[in-house]
């Protein structure tokens, strides 16, 4: 019995001394990575420190300490001639986390979902400046995207987040309004990100909406100082030369109905007359712009999504009848408009891929994240609408490339 005893130690004994050599070469490798990282450094190879490698430096950090501790928990199982089975289960376990932190030094990929409420200009641009931010984090590697657009469909919109949540994304990018309303109603559980939304508590009905949604959304508003979109239209067509106002927006999209609203209450009170044409979609788009110009001496467009991906229509019919358009965003103006006071959606994106970074490195907490605002805006016009409807733009605005 004593022999059989010695034997089933010394296998025990062995098999420790086995694991321990395993978490020692581990450690040697990971040690290696990190001290070539801080070397490289120093050596000046890279002139500013980029997010990706700060993340690998942590994580490897991480998984230096982890095998450290299942280094010594292991030794301790080897020195001790008496070791129970309670202490081997303790050593396994620690190398498994060793593990696990080891290869999660060496890279993880992060995927992300995409959803875009339709294809037009500012919404491209926004998607772009966001994948931009996070390649730019994690590399082309670091990172993967399902991109999908809805064509302008909620119900669409819907199906390409159920899509998400079944495969069990990270996070989720909701670009517009009807895809920001779809993610939330979508899941509670991934972070989402809106981009291109203008009033979050409109979007999602929250009364009383401070600035932070809480729970798993956050994102970046296209919100333009409205007042001060009212005071362009009045410097470029004056009240006395430009009575009647008319605002075309669609009016399956409730914030566009918020814009309507807010600037229709600063162009009352400076003296104009305003009249509301809102269409339900794109197929009776051309019949309502027709009857505001029959009416209107001015339109005014808000960032609304179905206009911006029609703005062709509204051109066609506008700008014969000699009737000019202040949009709310460059991409229509640059289709259908004159001037605009607008910001660019590149950025917006971008920043709203920053935003990501936070998210998913667990440097911030969606629930506790402002809204964030577009910092500068750019009064700009569109030189051959102008030059065809004979309006001369007076200093300080930027002509919109062709």
């Amino acid at each position: 019995m004593l022999r059989l005893f010695l034997v089933k130690r010394e296998k025990k004994e062995g098999f420790v001394r086995e694991k321990l050599a395993i978490c020692f070469i581990a450690l040697v490798r990971q040690s290696v990575l990190y001290f070539s990282i801080l070397n490289r450094k120093r050596e000046g190879r890279r002139q500013a420190v980029d997010h990706r490698e700060e993340r690998e430096e942590e994580n490897m950090k991480k998984a230096v300490s982890l095998l450290l501790a299942a280094a010594m928990t292991t030794g301790l199982a080897a020195c001790g001639s008496t070791a129970s089975e309670s202490t081997a289960q303790t050593s396994s376990a620690a190398q498994s986390t060793a593990e696990s932190s080891a290869a999660e030094a060496e890279g993880t990929v992060y995927q992300i979902g995409i959803c875009q409420q339709q294809p037009h200009e500012a919404l491209d641009q926004a998607t772009q400046g966001f994948k931009d931010a996070l390649v730019e984090a994690f590399g082309e590697e670091g990172v993967t995207f399902d991109e999908q657009n809805a064509q302008g469909d909620s119900n669409t919109c819907s199906t390409i987040i159920n899509g998400f949540v079944s495969s069990s994304y990270d996070l989720i990018m909701a670009n517009g309004t009807s895809a920001l309303q779809a993610a939330a109603a979508g899941t509670a559980d991934i972070p989402i990100l809106g981009t291109s939304i203008t009033e979050y508590g409109v979007a999602l009905g929250i009364d009383g909406f401070d600035g932070t949604v809480g729970g798993n959304v956050s994102g970046t508003s296209d919100l333009a100082p409205l007042n001060e979109q009212a005071d362009m239209l009045e410097e470029l067509f004056p009240a006395d030369q430009y009575a009647t106002v008319g605002m075309l927006y669609c009016s399956a999209e409730p914030n566009s109905a918020y814009q309507v609203e807010q600037v229709t209450n600063y162009l009352t009170e400076k003296g104009y007359t305003v009249e509301d044409y809102s269409f339900s979609d794109s197929n009776d788009l051309a019949s309502v712009v027709q009857g505001a110009v029959g009416s209107a001496d001015v339109i005014y467009i808000p960032t609304d999504n179905t206009a911006a991906s029609n703005t062709e229509i509204i051109n066609n019919v506008c700008l014969p009848a000699g009737v000019p358009i202040i949009a709310g965003e460059q991409g229509i103006c640059s289709g259908c408009g004159v001037a605009t006071l607008s910001i660019s959606y590149y950025d917006l994106g971008y920043a709203t891929g920053q935003m990501a970074v936070q998210v998913l490195t667990g440097e911030a907490d969606i629930s506790t994240m402002p809204i964030e605002y577009a910092p500068n805006f750019t009064k700009m016009y569109n030189p051959t609408n102008c030059e065809e409807l004979g309006i001369t733009i007076p200093d300080g605005y930027v002509a919109i490339e062709e």
